[in-house]
């Protein structure tokens, strides 16, 4: 099916005028639609495809997000905000169902468009770090007493990090790349945190972390920040939304937006954790949270930043054992680097450990 093919399958106002590639994503083939409405006006829309060859559950993952949006839609409204902008909506096929399935079972689906704001790919502003922060925060926040439990798992034991130890130790095992000699030092360093990999899902188990719906890909570009108002504005992209820990959702924010340095960079010594931005983003975190998370998850908000960092690297390491069949690749020894880059500020985090846990005590007693 051709992308023109599947906008006659959903109920978009106006005529289509055109239908482009849009956006830089890596798993969903996005493009954005063009209308022109009767009383000469435009709108516009984003389609997608998604690839069941990722997410093998298209049902439930679609599920997710409708059951997910709309629940945030009637927050929001009932907050006296505008659903349209502060949340994503499915437009509705001309079967009215939330998506079309093509015979090899990839599916389309169709949003309305967010006008007059902007997604960042990279930490530029400590302010746009802020509201993104706070959009996640405020995510958690509208969301808190929703069933976690009754969403599908998207990606199975995607932040399990026990599990994500127990396939590293395999790939180590196998070495079906001939490349575990030649990494003896980062295989050990995995190994001698082994204890470390348990102590969020453990807590989880003792019924001390409570199962909270998360986005579980908290990026900054996954943010929409308002062009007027430099606020945080909507998060986007939530297919990976499912049941999981906050402090999941805060660390991996943290390994991606304070650092000081690239996610593969080479040069070791350009890699720690910028404690500015970490305060910076724990501050609109939990402003957005506004008192809903518990003492328990506040305290673990570091450890999270710590495991989110490791079990990446961990991932990365992983895929080099196994010669690099998952991530994508632009040079030999990629994957490689990428690990070292995650490992080195794992290293700088431990150091750092006490400051990061006196800055998120004394930002949960201010507020």
């Amino acid at each position: 099916m051709t992308p023109q093919e599947a906008c006659e399958q959903f109920r978009f106002e106006g005529t289509i005028i055109s239908c482009d590639r849009y956006g830089h994503g890596h798993i969903n083939d996005t493009y954005l639609v063009t209308c022109d409405k009767a009383d000469g006006s435009r709108i516009r829309y984003i389609l997608q495809r998604v690839h069941v060859s990722i997410f093998k559950d298209p049902d439930g993952l679609m599920g997710n997000v409708q059951r997910v949006t709309a629940y945030l839609a009637e927050k929001i409204r009932e907050g006296g905000g505008d659903p349209m902008r502060e949340t994503m909506n499915l437009i509705p096929t001309v079967s009215d169902g939330h998506f079309i399935r093509e015979t090899d079972g990839d599916i389309w689906r169709a949003y309305a468009f967010i006008e007059n704001a902007t997604c960042f790919d990279r930490v530029e502003k400590a302010a746009d770090f802020y509201q993104s922060a706070y959009a996640f925060g405020r995510f958690q926040y509208l969301l808190a007493d929703f069933d976690a439990a009754s969403l599908t798992e998207t990606i199975k034991d995607f932040h399990n990090t026990p599990v994500r130890f127990a396939n590293f130790k395999a790939a180590v095992e196998a070495d079906s790349a001939g490349r575990a000699a030649s990494i003896a030092d980062e295989i050990a360093f995995c190994m001698e945190r082994e204890a470390d990999m348990h102590i969020m899902t453990g807590l989880l188990k003792d019924g001390k972390l409570p199962l909270r719906v998360t986005h579980n890909d908290t990026k900054l570009n996954n943010v929409m920040i308002d062009d007027a108002t430099g606020k945080g504005l909507c998060v986007i992209d939530l297919d990976t939304v499912m049941p999981g820990l906050a402090g999941n959702d805060f660390g991996d924010s943290i390994r991606f937006g304070a650092n000081t340095a690239a996610e593969d960079e080479t040069d070791l010594s350009k890699v720690s954790l910028s404690l500015d931005l970490f305060e910076t983003y724990a501050k609109g975190f939990l402003a957005g949270c506004d008192g809903r998370l518990t003492e328990t998850e506040l305290k673990t908000l570091p450890m999270g930043a710590k495991l989110m960092t490791l079990e990446c690297g961990m991932r990365f390491l992983t895929d080099h054992l196994e010669g690099d069949v998952y991530f994508k690749t632009h040079r030999p020894g990629h994957n490689l680097d990428r690990a070292r880059c995650q490992f080195a500020l794992v290293r700088d985090m431990e150091q750092k450990m006490p400051e990061m846990e006196r800055i998120i005590a004394t930002i949960a007693a201010d507020t």
